[in-house]
C-alpha cells in the first residue's frame, strides 16, 4: 500500500491540485513503486526562499524542493520505503508556465514528477543523467496526456 499526500499550503486555492495528485499516483503505479510514502507540498514563493535559504544556503526562491528521508537510518518503517518531501513553489510554476508557454498544470505536473524522481535517486549533475531523468519525466507526462504545450 502506498501513502501520498498532496498537500495545499499556499494561500489561495489550486485548481491544479486534483490533476497534480492524481499524475503523482498514475507516475508512482507507472513506476511499479510499491510500499512508498511521500508528501508532495504546494507552497508559495517566500516559503521556498526560507526552505531554500536554511536547507541549501541559497538564498533566493527556487521551483522544486526535495527531502529525501529513504536513506536515514533513523527512519526506519518496516515494509514501507518512506521516500520524503517534495516542495514546490505555486508561483514559479505560474511564472515559469508564462515564460515556457505551456499550462500551469503541465508545469506543476513537471515539478512533482521532477521532485518524485529525486526522491528515488535520479539527478541531473551530469548530460548522461540529465537524459535519463528528463527522458523518464517526458515520457510519464505524455503517457498520462500532458503534452509540452498543454
Amino acid at each position: 500500500m502506498n501513502y501520498i499526500e498532496v498537500f495545499n499550503e499556499y494561500n489561495k486555492n489550486i485548481e491544479e491540485i486534483d490533476v497534480l495528485n492524481d499524475f503523482i499516483n498514475f507516475c508512482v503505479k507507472s513506476l511499479n513503486l510499491k510500499n512508498v510514502m511521500f508528501n508532495v507540498i504546494i507552497v508559495d514563493n517566500n516559503t521556498i526562499h526560507k526552505i531554500n535559504k536554511e536547507y541549501r544556503n541559497i538564498d533566493k526562491e527556487t521551483d522544486v524542493i526535495t527531502f529525501a528521508l529513504e536513506d536515514d537510518k533513523q527512519i526506519d518503517v518496516p515494509n514501507l520505503r518512506v521516500l520524503g518531501d517534495v516542495y514546490i513553489s505555486y508561483d514559479k510554476a505560474v511564472s515559469q508556465a508564462k515564460e515556457y508557454g505551456h499550462s500551469i498544470k503541465r508545469e506543476i505536473c513537471f515539478l512533482g514528477v521532477h521532485g518524485l524522481l529525486h526522491l528515488l535517486g535520479y539527478d541531473h549533475m551530469n548530460k548522461q543523467e540529465e537524459d535519463e531523468m528528463f527522458n523518464l519525466q517526458k515520457e510519464l507526462l505524455e503517457k498520462y496526456g500532458i503534452k509540452k504545450e498543454g
